[in-house]
């Protein structure tokens, strides 16, 4: 396999929903969110620090992420993002969208 066959792409703006999502579980890290959805997409996604921050900063920007400084399991200091209330009304709205178009184009795929 060729090492561009390797890599998933995410769909525009399913990274936002990702992260969201993630954090509706519990507060969290921007590692611990990356590793977290790489161990439950089975290593299929994969989510750089190039992509993570930035995205997170959006996040918190929209007021749908709030962060704070505190200590690690590993006593590292590292920012915990966790989900507000617009942040949680956001996320219904979008995992809503999401699944109305993952089933169309499931419909599709299957009627080609």
């Amino acid at each position: 396999m060729a090492k561009d066959d390797a890599k998933t792409q995410l769909l525009p703006g399913t990274l936002d929903l990702l992260l969201l999502k993630t954090l509706a579980l519990e507060p969290m890290h921007g590692y611990g969110i990356a590793l977290r959805i790489k161990q439950i997409s089975r290593e299929v996604l994969l989510i750089e620090e190039g992509t993570l921050y930035p995205a997170l900063q959006r996040l918190l920007v929209n007021g749908w992420v709030k962060a704070e400084w505190r200590r690690t399991e590993n006593n590292r200091r590292a920012r915990y993002y966790r989900l507000t209330p617009d942040g949680r009304k956001h996320l219904e709205k979008e995992s809503r969208n999401f699944d109305r178009l993952l089933n169309a184009m499931l419909r599709v795929m299957e009627a080609s």
